[in-house]
């Protein structure tokens, strides 16, 4: 049995979620409440001393860091999330880790409980992740190929990183107006039965 260990606002476990829907596995979900705490449990601890998620147990391993996951699933389930041209490859890298490495990074839910701590009420939690999603997003917008998806008409890892970004958008209150090219590829995606899934909205907590 896939066991995931996840959480439902976590956009990393979003984006391992949606590639196990693409690879049209079934697996067990493991809630790890991060506001409350679970993530620094003993237990947990010792599936991934970073003390994050998602934690995917798959195949006789246990897998951490989201992008390392994708990749995995992708050279044995074969997904083709990283196109076979090395150029090709290293936009869609670094397309990816614009969102995960650069805009989620900084806005991990421990990084931004700091912050704001620390500031004397002179941050907020919208303050802070607005300062950084919006700008970034901006950029990745400048990214895009401009059609369905991130690059070109092929899905890719791109797209498994960007639509979980969008809902952390929303929920922060950053606005996308702005961004045509980010809209067409959120709207030809939120249909996708393996999009939809991950959603979530359609995950337990």
């Amino acid at each position: 049995m896939i066991r995931l260990f996840d959480y439902w606002r976590s956009t990393a476990s979003y984006r391992v979620r949606i590639a196990l829907g693409l690879a049209g596995l079934e697996w067990e979900s493991l809630p790890v409440d991060l506001v409350e705490g679970a993530q620094r449990a003993d237990e947990h601890l010792e599936r991934n001393p970073q003390g994050l998620v998602p934690v995917l147990e798959i195949d006789g391993l246990r897998l951490t860091q989201s992008l390392s996951i994708l990749e995995y699933l992708d050279e044995t389930r074969g997904l083709g999330l990283l196109p076979e041209d090395a150029g090709a490859r290293a936009r869609v890298r670094g397309l990816a880790q614009a969102i995960a490495m650069e805009i989620h990074a900084v806005c991990n839910l421990r990084v931004a409980k700091h912050a704001v701590a620390r500031s004397n009420g002179g941050i907020t939690m919208e303050s802070w992740m607005q300062t950084f999603i919006g700008p970034g997003l901006a950029a990745v917008e400048e990214m895009l190929d401009g059609g369905d998806t991130c690059l070109a008409q092929d899905l890719t890892m791109a797209d498994v990183c960007l639509i979980p970004q969008l809902y952390n958008a929303y929920r922060w209150g950053v606005p996308l107006d702005d961004l045509p090219k980010i809209r067409r590829v959120e709207a030809a995606l939120s249909d996708h039965p393996a999009f939809a899934a991950a959603h979530p909205d359609r995950v337990a907590h």
